[in-house]
């Protein structure tokens, strides 16, 4: 089989540990004005920046943002004509930063740099400051925004969408919830599997994606149960970065694809759609790749020498036993909107073409039925 060939972009700084949040600042400089964008909860984590200057903050970010989100965080851009741009969140923040220090001094809309390698350039420096350990978007050159008249998602990716500067201090998701803490970690192993598994997948990526998985499988229980672990919580923000970088040359494929409807249609956040999904695509991929799959299985604790019904379950068990809600009825969905939702996914081809087995839209509607 002809390998791909495969470009590879990382952060130019990362930094990782406990209390490197206070490393931003010194790091930044003298800056004429910094905008953060964050959340309402994460906003409180600013003054640990240590940023000097004038500092601005936009925190209107939803757990999904959407084109009225950004062009919002663009308008104060405009406004307060930031020298760096801080995204201080999750996956949703940092999406949106990205798209804010790229477009807030051009004249390049969000319709313009939709797609792959569009964006003209950026002029704003951009620092990432991690707050969850899920999407691992500090990582990489993809930003998503919701379209709420089209119910699907804007995929921007541009070399220019890369951070200058990443941290992972682990000390930020002491106080994300457990619940959170579960779904947001099969977010990032989903990243890892489904690039793992993918049809595109690179021994490269296979690098990163192994050693996301298998820091999942060591620290994610224990992150769960004690909030406070500083090792565990920086082993799943490691997991969630090398999940990022997975998703630049190689990207996820139909897990992902089964999960968005879940989100643009149910309004369930993106970890929790993802873990609901998880357990039925892998055992479904597993005739085509048993190897990379028994890999996955054995670094998670699920068993070894599965048949396909037995992963399933071990698979589901391991998301329900860190306290993922599994069915997708008891969060509103109505089994007949499942043959929509089985429609919207299958249309998604730019990860449902990366599986590493053709789905039929009646496949996509067994899954969703076996997750309902």
């Amino acid at each position: 089989m002809a390998i791909l060939a495969i470009t590879l972009h990382q952060p130019k700084r990362l930094i990782v540990g406990a209390k490197t949040i206070g490393e931003v600042g010194p790091w930044a400089g003298a800056v004429g004005s910094t905008l953060i964008i964050a959340t309402p909860m994460t906003a409180g984590f600013a003054d640990r920046l240590q940023l000097k200057g004038k500092v601005s903050i936009f925190d209107a970010i939803p757990g999904e943002p959407d084109i009225a989100t950004l062009d919002a965080a663009l308008l104060q851009a405009r406004k307060v004509k930031p020298d760096l741009v801080i995204g201080l969140g999750g996956g949703s923040v940092m999406d949106v930063a990205k798209l804010v220090a790229a477009l807030w001094d051009t004249d390049q809309t969000l319709a313009d740099v939709a797609g792959p390698n569009k964006v003209a350039g950026r002029n704003t420096r951009l620092a990432q400051v991690a707050t969850t350990a899920g999407t691992g978007s500090e990582a990489g050159i993809r930003s998503l925004i919701s379209d709420p008249e089209k119910g699907s998602k804007i995929a921007v990716e541009s070399p220019h969408l890369i951070a200058d500067l990443a941290v992972l201090d682990p000390e930020l998701t002491y106080s994300v919830p457990a619940a959170v803490t579960a779904a947001t970690g099969i977010d990032a192993m989903a990243h890892c599997v489904e690039a793992f598994t993918n049809r595109r997948a690179h021994q490269m990526i296979d690098g990163f994606a192994r050693m996301g998985f298998h820091l999942v499988g060591k620290f994610l229980a224990r992150a769960v149960r004690n909030g406070d672990d500083t090792e565990a919580r920086e082993g799943l923000m490691l997991a969630s970065y090398y999940g990022g970088i997975c998703l630049g040359p190689v990207n996820t494929a139909a897990g992902h694809a089964i999960a968005y409807p879940l989100g643009s249609r149910l309004h369930l956040p993106h970890g929790l759609a993802n873990a609901i999904i998880f357990p039925h695509v892998l055992a479904f991929n597993q005739p085509v790749t048993p190897q990379k799959t028994a890999e996955v299985a054995d670094a998670l604790g699920l068993g070894q020498n599965l048949d396909q019904a037995q992963l399933r379950q071990a698979a589901f068990g391991f998301c329900e036993n860190l306290g993922v809600e599994m069915s997708l009825a008891a969060h509103g969905a109505k089994e007949e909107d499942l043959p929509d939702f089985a429609a919207d996914a299958h249309a998604i081809r730019r990860l449902m073409d990366n599986n590493p087995v053709d789905m039929s839209i009646e496949d996509v509607l067994s899954i969703y039925k076996s997750a309902f």
